[in-house]
């Protein structure tokens, strides 16, 4: 437990205050472990109906489990209110009317409270796993003890009860967890790239801009903002930030054999730029990226067979993310995609792809999305599942093609999430005939 939480203890700051989290995942359940080390009352609400006390944890017993419908008397007795990730205030706004905007708060501000050493926080429509993953590789690699967290792995509500000090947090940071922030300041922030996604969840385009920049809002010159190439005709007219801003692109600096195609380039350049404002030194960033390896489900070759390459990226979620896996091999490549649709420019995609894709592989859902664009350029083919459009690809390939599996689309119509996606893929791949 580190200083600043002892320092809430000791003075009582939260003691006997009635807290209340909105959501059971794994980084509210976090954030309402740390209200109750800090002494607050909680409660945590979720609008599931068929949860048990069980989903608690180790706050079975201590903290109020209201299941159901978000109501009024929820919150009215609040005095914090901490939103989990992808849990949207505005859907909200009835039962929250007449609650002061400063009692709200996200579970990464809330976290960001309590936290000393200096923030390195990186976002962006695509990449940001990798690029984060690199960076808190790249600090092992320089001997400094990083922790990593956020929107991959542990909750930083989790990372101050559970783990020792870390010399740099390393965060993944997603419009979720931004949109609800307002101090939230990091030393260093990234921005990697932006492209139509969650138009699920954001009410739109400008909404889910707004919110990656809350990562941006507070950072003043001292700090550091950088930013995509990309991002200059969207931000150039914008007064976001009085952090020092510097811009990026892909570059050939440094030697990454496992990581094709310009965008993981420019990952990689992010990457050093971000680290290097640590005092860490472009050969111990250079012997990390020349051995770094591609994360499961992101561009992972599964095997070759018939002289077929199989390649598993089932973190593609958004058009731009399947764009950049096309355009990371120079042979053609037959591409699946399908699922729960999230936005964008098809017709763009068909496009940006034409020359490069040779066939389209449809399953499940987003049918109707993406097939009227795709077969004006493309053959194109649906089917029920994963597996029926992946033998049907299988077939008609050449030696030499790629069949790549990059969904555009987030995976909960049939599977649990995307790892799981990418795995039954690999299982469909590894049953194929040599």
């Amino acid at each position: 437990m580190n200083r600043i939480v002892r320092n809430f203890i000791d003075q009582a700051i939260l003691t006997g205050k009635q807290a209340v989290v909105v959501g059971t995942g794994k980084s509210g359940l976090a954030a309402a472990r740390l209200l109750d080390v800090l002494g607050a009352r909680v409660r945590v609400a979720d609008r599931k109906d068929d949860l048990t006390e069980d989903v608690l944890g180790p706050l079975k017993g201590k903290a109020e489990l209201v299941a159901g419908e978000h109501k009024k008397e929820h919150f009215a007795d609040a005095d914090i209110i901490v939103f989990s990730p992808g849990v949207p205030v505005r859907k909200l706004a009835p039962v929250l009317e007449g609650i002061p905007a400063r009692k709200i708060v996200a579970e990464l501000e809330f976290a960001s409270w309590f936290i000393e050493a200096p923030v390195l926080a990186v976002t962006g429509s695509n990449g940001k796993t990798t690029t984060t993953t690199l960076i808190s590789e790249i600090f092992a690699q320089a001997g400094r003890r990083a922790f990593t967290g956020g929107n991959i792995g542990v909750p930083l509500c989790e990372y101050l009860l559970d783990m020792e000090p870390a010399e740099i947090i390393v965060l993944e940071v997603s419009s979720f967890q931004l949109q609800n922030c307002r101090l939230f300041k990091p030393h260093v922030g990234v921005f990697l790239n932006f492209s139509a996604n969650h138009l699920d969840y954001h009410e739109d385009m400008d909404e889910y801009l707004d919110a990656k920049l809350n990562l941006f809002s507070q950072m003043t010159g001292e700090d550091t903002a950088l930013l995509h190439e990309s991002l200059r005709p969207v931000l150039k007219d914008r007064s976001f930030t009085n952090a020092h801003v510097e811009w990026f692109d892909a570059t050939d600096r440094f030697d990454a054999p496992h990581l094709p195609g310009e965008h993981n380039r420019s990952n990689v350049e992010a990457a050093w730029q971000a680290v290097r404002r640590f005092g860490v030194t472009e050969e111990q960033a250079a012997a990390t990226i020349m051995n770094f390896k591609p994360l499961a489900h992101r561009i992972e070759p599964v095997g070759e067979k018939k002289g077929v390459l199989y390649v598993n990226d089932s973190k593609a979620t958004t058009l731009d993310a399947a764009l950049a896996a096309v355009r990371s091999f120079d042979r053609p490549v037959r591409i699946l995609m399908g699922g729960v649709w999230k936005g964008g420019d098809v017709a763009r995609f068909a496009r940006d792809v034409d020359g490069r894709v040779v066939q389209v592989g449809l399953f499940g859902g987003a049918r109707e999305d993406l097939e009227p664009e795709l077969a004006k350029r493309f053959p194109v083919s649906w089917d029920e599942t994963l597996e029926g459009a992946t033998k049907r690809l299988a077939a008609g390939a050449a030696p030499g093609d790629v069949v790549l599996l990059s969904p555009a689309t987030a995976s909960f119509d049939q599977y649990n999430g995307m790892a799981e996606r990418g795995a039954d893929f690999k299982r469909v791949v590894g049953g194929l005939h040599d």
